[in-house]
């Protein structure tokens, strides 16, 4: 069985000529995890303070930011810094005299809208306010809010728009009314002004002027944004070639900054997989042209290590497949170095179970057809592209389980002859190969019964492999007493099978007990009841009774009770298998007994909802009841301490702006 990849701890001494070179080396290649955590942030320098100010510049001429980084990688030169800033001040010059002319052209415009306001007023404002019946109210309102104020005010007011955009308005009432109009301007957000006594209005050639300033500061708003657009469109690749080396730089400079140094030496020391070692060491020494200094050493060679102060990385190395299910594990916890590595298993349990729950043939293929969009990067769902591969493997076996069911989105007629055609050559040809709905037939209960044993005896070889996985673990680490004695090491194992094959001789085979099974059976779990003080005697701690012999029998009792009911619970658990599988034969036969019942455009609609309605909700519950049945009767077995995941320094982008 594969296990853990081989790690080795490097240790690198690097002259401050060749740091930058060399970290961006290590950035690019993300093999090397730092011993240390280094700090995220940088001090302040110019590099830093380029990549800001490119951010800035980048997200106001509204050039599309960056997704990635794009090869080659590459850190800005003397000639970028400088290029770089000759465009972060035609852009500032663009931007300020943007704001300038923006502001001009709000200031123009409210100045001629406020004299359109007034330019039919022919009396003065005097001659109005001296009404000695009227109340006269001048000022400003959101357009938005003209008709709500109309009304409010109902009969008691007069409005009036003063202008053609109704944000300047007049309201008369009469003197008694004064107060609850002054009431609804306020609710209103009016905003009175203040008119000169005299005023009588504006004079037409000033009303042209400030038209005519209102249509040149337009004009000219509308060339700056057009030559921001030129200067963006012109410049926009090499804005991002520029943003792609500034970013770079800065995540070395803070890598840099974390690092042990003198004044002319840094120091790096990070974990990686063995199989690396020659490629980094000839890539560092043709970096440094022979100026660095490379040690290696084996995890037994670290005193961290040893002492158990640091656990070495593990990292999971698998083909295109399998190594798409490396999240199921690590979203468990990562397994300890050295041990069997469980990817495999994972892959393989994962995709068996999702299909025997979930089987349908079309409904398999839409999940294999959105698998395929995935990995092709032609479907996005909110960052589980990645899964693209698990979506093609639980799709197959969807629909390999739904050929042998005979179902086709919910109908069991298409592939009806089909599988007569299948059974007819072992003997009386049927509808469906493996039929799943219980009927009038004499051999469907029997049938249903056989599938929910086929069904835990999947649990049986899933938990088999558990604790094989387990025992191979302890070895591994040396911890021989838990190999042997733990509830999920050897004894406890062994004692699972024989009531396994116990049980089976007594149903199958017409076996009676006998003694000896009595006493095999009880010397495993005796053994396995005791096993805390077995595995202190083996490992050579004293005293053996930590707490007592009282305390640890009635720990073994206790022991005992648990291992017998979790090793039932862990194979009675696997009959949801056959009840989902059952459950998903009956949802399949309640659509298509609703279509059958409605008209023709009826029964496709019916056909449609039910099919995006199982795949959705069902297809989700399945994966549900999957992973529990991973993480609560598969990893429960070899998942007694998990280790420290293989985390990389690679360079990622995060813009500023």
């Amino acid at each position: 069985m594969a296990r853990t990849t081989t790690m080795r701890l490097v240790e690198l001494m690097v002259l401050k000529q060749d740091i930058q070179n060399v970290i961006l080396y290590l950035g690019k290649e993300g093999d090397f995890q730092f011993q240390n955590e280094v700090r995220a942030e940088s001090e302040p320098n110019e590099d830093r303070t380029l990549f800001e100010k490119l951010s800035h510049v980048r997200s106001f001429l509204g050039i599309a930011d960056l997704e990635g980084y794009q090869s080659p990688l590459e850190l800005p030169t003397q000639e970028d810094r400088e290029v770089c800033q000759q465009l972060i001040a035609r852009a500032e010059e663009i931007h300020e005299k943007e704001l300038s002319l923006s502001d001009t052209l709000k200031r123009v415009s409210e100045a001629a809208t406020e004299a359109q306001s007034f330019a039919n007023l022919k009396v003065s404002y005097s001659e109005l306010e001296a009404l000695s019946f009227l109340t006269m109210r001048i000022g400003k309102i959101a357009p938005s809010a003209y008709d709500s104020l109309v009304k409010a005010v109902g009969d008691r007011a007069v409005i009036l728009k003063l202008g053609e955009d109704g944000s300047r308005i007049m309201a008369a009432c009469s003197k008694n009314a004064r107060f609850a109009l002054d009431t609804e301007l306020k609710a209103h957000h009016f905003v009175e002004l203040a008119v000169p006594s005299d005023f009588k209005g504006i004079p037409d050639d000033m009303l042209a002027s400030l038209t005519a300033q209102k249509e040149k500061a337009q004009k000219d708003f509308e060339e700056i944004q057009e030559e921001r657009r030129n200067f963006a469109l012109t410049h926009e690749q090499q804005f991002r070639k520029l943003l792609q080396a500034f970013s770079l730089m800065s995540q070395v400079h803070a890598v840099q900054d974390g690092l042990e140094s003198t004044q002319f030496v840094y120091r790096l020391t990070g974990w990686i997989p063995a199989y690396t070692c020659r490629d980094l060491t000839k890539r560092i020494d043709s970096i440094t042209e022979g100026r660095a200094a490379v040690r290696v050493y084996a995890p037994n060679e670290v005193a961290a290590v040893v002492s158990g102060q640091e656990k070495v990385p593990t990292k999971l190395k698998h083909g295109k497949i399998v190594s798409n299910f490396e999240r199921m594990v690590f979203s468990y916890g990562s397994p300890l170095y050295g041990t069997i590595d469980p990817t495999p298993f994972v892959a393989l349990f994962f995709t068996l179970l999702f299909g025997l729950m979930f089987g349908d043939a079309g409904q398999g293929f839409v999940f294999l057809l959105v698998g395929i969009l995935m990995q092709k990067k032609l479907f996005k769902l909110d960052g589980w592209e990645k899964f693209g591969i698990v979506f093609m493997a639980i799709g197959l076996s969807s629909m390999i389980m739904g050929i042998l069911t005979g179902e086709v989105f919910a109908n069991a007629e298409l592939l009806a002859p089909f599988s007569r055609w299948v059974t007819g050559f072992f003997g009386t040809p049927r509808d469906q190969i493996l039929p799943m709905m219980p009927s009038g037939d004499s051999q469907s209960i029997t049938r249903m019964f056989m599938f929910f044993g086929f069904a835990v005896g999947v649990g049986f070889i899933i938990n088999t492999t558990g604790l094989v996985i387990n025992i191979f673990n302890q070895f591994a680490l040396k911890h021989y007493g838990k190999a042997l004695f733990a509830k999920t090491g050897l004894t406890g194992a062994c004692f699972f099978w024989y009531v396994v094959v116990f049980a089976l001789r007594l149903a199958f085979f017409g076996h009676s007990p006998a003694l000896y099974d009595w006493i095999i059976m009880g010397t495993l779990l005796l053994l396995t009841a005791f096993g805390e003080p077995l595995i202190r005697l083996v490992e050579g701690e004293r005293p053996i009774f930590e707490d007592g012999l009282g305390t640890a029998i009635i720990s073994a009792v206790v022991e005992l009770i648990e291992i017998i009911s979790s090793y039932l619970s862990n194979t009675v658990s696997f009959l949801r298998v056959g009840a989902f599988s059952l459950a998903h034969a009956v949802l399949g036969y309640i659509i298509e007994t609703l279509c059958a019942m409605a008209p023709a455009w009826g029964g496709v609609l019916i056909s449609i909802v039910g099919n995006a309605i199982v795949v959705v909700l069902e297809g989700m519950v399945v994966s549900i009841q999957v992973i529990r049945l991973q993480y609560y009767e598969f990893f429960s077995k070899f998942f007694n301490e998990t280790g420290r995941e293989f985390k990389p320094f690679v360079f990622e982008y995060h813009s500023v702006a």
